[in-house]
C-alpha cells in the first residue's frame, strides 16, 4: 500500500495523491453478496431539494459485510481483498469450509489464503473474531459490538482500531479512536487487528469533479452570501461572521457546533472522555467499576 503521485503537468495532478494498494483484486464482486442500494441524490421523490451538497454519482452496489461475524467455531479461508466503494476500509471474502461465503472488514496483514474464524475457541490472530474476556490487555481491536449479539458497530473505517486496557467485573475497558475510555460487555465480539487501508487519511483527490462523482456537490460559505440568504451575509470583507453577529448558525438561524449527546442512562459507561470535551462536564459522574 503506498500513496502514487503524479507529475505536475496541471493544476490537478500536482496536488494529486491517490492510494495504490497492490493486494487488491481486480476481480469482479460476488454477485450473492451484494444488494440494491437507493441512491436520491439530495431529492425527494417531487424532485424537490431536501439535502443540500448531495448530487449524482457513479452507480454502486451495497456489499453485504458480516458484521456479527456469527459463524462461530467454523474455519474460513480469504480468497480476495476487494475494494468497497460504500466505506474506507477494504473488504475480504471469506470462504468457510462449508461452502459458504461471506465479506468481513479487511485488517492489516490479512493476505489471500489466510485463515480466519469467529468464537470463543478461535485463537489470537488477525481476523479473527472473540469476545472481549478471551482477548488479552493491550490487544487492538476493531468491529465491536456495543450490545451482545447485535453485530459491531465501532471502530470500523480505515486505518482505526480500539485498544483493550483491561477487564474487570463483567466489563472490559476500550480505550476509543477518539482517545475516550469506555465500558463495554465483555461478552461482546470483537475482530483482532487494526483496519487496513491506513493511506486512506493522506489521499487527495487533486479535483472538484472526482468530488463530484462520489456524489459531493461544491458547499458555498454563508459568509459569501447576501444577508437574506444566510445569517453570516453581508458585511464588508470576508472575514468572521457577519450580519447578527454572535455564535455560528445554519442557513436557517439555528445554531451549531453545539453538543447533541443527550443520553444519561450510558454516561456512566464513560470513564474518560475525549480529549476536546470539556473536563469538569462530565467530573461528577461515577462509574460502575
Amino acid at each position: 500500500m503506498a500513496l502514487k503521485f503524479q507529475n505536475p503537468t496541471t493544476s490537478t495532478k500536482r496536488h494529486t495523491a491517490l492510494v495504490i494498494d497492490r493486494t487488491i483484486t481486480q476481480n469482479r464482486p460476488d454477485k450473492n453478496l451484494m444488494s440494491h442500494l437507493s441512491y436520491k441524490a439530495g431529492r425527494n421523490s417531487s424532485g424537490k431539494l431536501t439535502v443540500r451538497h448531495k448530487g449524482g454519482r457513479e452507480k454502486r452496489h451495497y456489499r453485504n459485510i458480516d458484521f456479527m461475524r456469527d459463524k462461530h467455531n467454523i474455519p474460513g479461508k480469504v480468497s480476495v481483498i476487494e475494494y468497497d466503494p460504500n466505506r474506507s476500509a477494504n473488504i475480504a471474502l471469506v470462504v468457510y469450509k462449508d461452502g459458504d461465503k461471506r465479506y468481513i472488514l479487511s485488517p492489516l496483514g490479512l493476505a489471500v489464503g489466510d485463515e480466519v474464524m469467529s468464537g470463543d475457541k478461535a485463537t489470537i490472530k488477525i481476523g479473527n473474531a472473540l469476545p472481549l474476556k478471551n482477548i488479552p490487555s493491550a490487544q487492538f481491536v476493531h468491529n465491536i459490538e456495543l450490545s451482545v449479539g447485535k453485530g459491531g458497530v465501532l471502530v470500523r473505517s480505515a486505518g482505526s482500531s480500539a485498544q483493550i486496557q483491561g477487564i474487570d467485573k463483567g466489563y472490559a475497558q476500550l480505550k476509543m479512536p477518539s482517545g475516550e475510555i469506555r465500558l463495554i460487555l465483555d461478552k461482546c465480539y470483537a475482530t483482532i487487528g487494526v483496519l487496513g487501508n491506513i493511506d486512506h487519511k493522506n489521499e487527495k483527490l487533486g479535483k472538484a469533479g472526482r468530488k463530484r462523482h462520489m456524489g459531493i456537490k461544491p458547499t458555498v460559505r454563508g459568509t459569501a452570501m447576501s444577508g437574506g440568504k444566510h445569517p453570516h451575509g453581508d458585511g464588508q470583507g470576508k472575514g468572521g461572521r457577519h450580519g447578527p453577529g454572535g455564535p455560528a448558525k445554519d442557513r436557517w438561524g439555528n445554531r451549531i457546533g453545539t453538543r447533541t449527546r443527550n443520553n444519561k442512562l450510558t454516561n456512566k459507561y464513560i470513564i474518560k472522555r475525549r480529549s476536546n470535551v470539556r473536563k469538569n462536564k462530565f467530573k461528577n459522574y461515577k462509574t460502575i467499576i
